[in-house]
């Protein structure tokens, strides 16, 4: 007898379908005596593992697992994985476009897109997979998760697991909502690295701090991408062209920034790591060249949604950290109408406040943080002499969009990057970003 604890009425009208097939559905609660007829566990990583009914599961050595880390067990085709505070999905799809480009068949998924796991009849050894994987995924990745379970019979699957070419692409703050500390939040990103065979490769940032430090642990199988320097084997910026280097740091040029229609300076590390990984997998440069020269990158990831009065309109909507903003309004180098705010992470807004009064005219916020934003900005601005950037407190992202259009001049950039999570408002960054495409449009 198969348990699944699910909410909602709408699954009342299928679980008849289910029922011959031995499967319950226990709707709109947790009862802990599910526990007592269950062998294995398998939780959804979006939920929390300090709720009752995971502690309770805990407590009595049930062992925990996801439907990702069963994937990861049962596929049979080489998987390449990428996990980060930031870039996950564009390097993920961007390696998938590499992949296809080069004649494979790819299955890309995990964090990014429809699980995989649907699929599994259909991959085969021949095939490429790769993987976007978050910190909540990556805490089912760790053997210390299960430690002391009564798992003996699903030891393999329990193990702790790490792709052959992974990729942690950087470490900032995020989700300490829901991680107790930053240590336990790289803790779960490392799952990526701590568990791969010495002929494995990790591709890793050498500008990011926590990166560096953590890839020096790992020799030569690192290979290092980075905007400011150049070590051998790995990637770099070079006259302004994307390069990989070979073992003697000689130069192999793959585009001109120039060429490329991803904006920031964060998008060329993002292709470098890309980049890397497609080496790895015996990708040529011309086929990377080919997909770069044709990528525009993904939706709500600095989107330019329509070009108004002079005025470019861009959707950031993914932007949920205030790193994130950062990166956003470094990408541009025209005045800047920046619209922020949703709910906050429990993250730093200082030095975010810096950038914002250095990049931004104006700033609007919405939203549960909206206050809290503008006081970080307004505190910030008091060590300036002159402070020239505006702000606006409105009710919502309707409000923010029509006064953000009243407050632009010819040439300038009106930026949704909110630095916040949308679920005070939205059900997800997309549905934030959606919302601002459409109010964009009606202008």
């Amino acid at each position: 007898m198969a348990n699944c604890s699910v909410s909602g009425g709408i699954f009342n009208k299928i679980t008849n379908c289910f029922e011959a097939d031995g499967i319950r559905f226990i709707l709109g609660e947790h009862p802990t005596r599910l526990l007592d007829e269950v062998d294995i566990l398998f939780v959804s990583p979006g939920v929390p593992l300090n709720i009752p009914f995971l502690r309770e599961a805990r407590a009595r050595r049930v062992p925990l697992c996801t439907e990702t880390r069963l994937f990861c067990y049962l596929c049979p085709a080489p998987i390449i994985a990428i996990t980060g505070s930031s870039g996950k999905s564009t390097t993920t799809t961007l390696v998938g476009e590499f992949l296809k480009a080069a004649g494979y068949k790819t299955w890309v998924g995990g964090n990014i897109g429809q699980p995989l796991i649907g699929h599994l009849a259909k991959i085969t050894p021949q095939d490429r997979v790769v993987l976007e994987l978050s910190s909540f995924q990556l805490e089912y990745f760790h053997s210390r998760l299960n430690r002391g379970a009564s798992a003996s019979k699903f030891a393999p699957l329990l193990a702790g697991w790490s792709p052959t070419i992974g990729a942690l692409l950087n470490i900032t703050p995020n989700h300490l909502d829901r991680h107790s500390s930053m240590r336990t939040y790289v803790r779960a990103k490392r799952a990526v690295t701590d568990f791969q065979k010495p002929d494995d490769v990790i591709i890793m940032s050498l500008d990011n701090d926590v990166t560096r430090t953590i890839g020096r642990q790992f020799g030569d199988r690192v290979r290092w991408f980075s905007i400011e320097a150049e070590r051998p084997k790995g990637a770099c910026l070079y006259q302004d062209q994307i390069a990989l280097l070979d073992e003697n740091k000689s130069s192999q040029p793959i585009i001109h920034r120039q060429e490329v229609k991803l904006l920031g300076v964060h998008n060329a590390s993002n292709i470098m790591a890309a980049s890397l990984m497609a080496r790895e997998a015996g990708i040529s440069i011309e086929t990377m060249r080919t997909v770069l020269r044709r990528f525009t990158g993904l939706s709500y990831r600095l989107e330019l949604v329509r070009e108004h009065e002079q005025v470019s309109y861009y959707n950031d909507s993914i932007a949920t950290t205030p790193e994130r903003m950062i990166m956003a309004l470094r990408a541009f180098d025209r005045p800047i109408v920046l619209i922020a705010g949703g709910r906050d992470k429990h993250l730093s807004w200082e030095e975010t406040a810096r950038v914002i009064i250095h990049k931004a005219t104006h700033v609007i916020l919405f939203g549960e943080a909206r206050d809290m934003i503008a006081q970080v900005i307004t505190k910030t601005g008091q060590d300036i002499i002159i402070m020239q950037t505006q702000l606006h407190l409105c009710n919502n992202l309707t409000e923010a969009v029509a006064i953000a259009s009243k407050s632009v001049a010819p040439g300038d950039v009106v930026l949704l990057s909110p630095g916040c999570a949308s679920y005070d408002t939205f059900s997800d960054f997309m549905e934030r970003g959606d919302q601002f495409n459409q109010l964009v449009a009606e202008l």
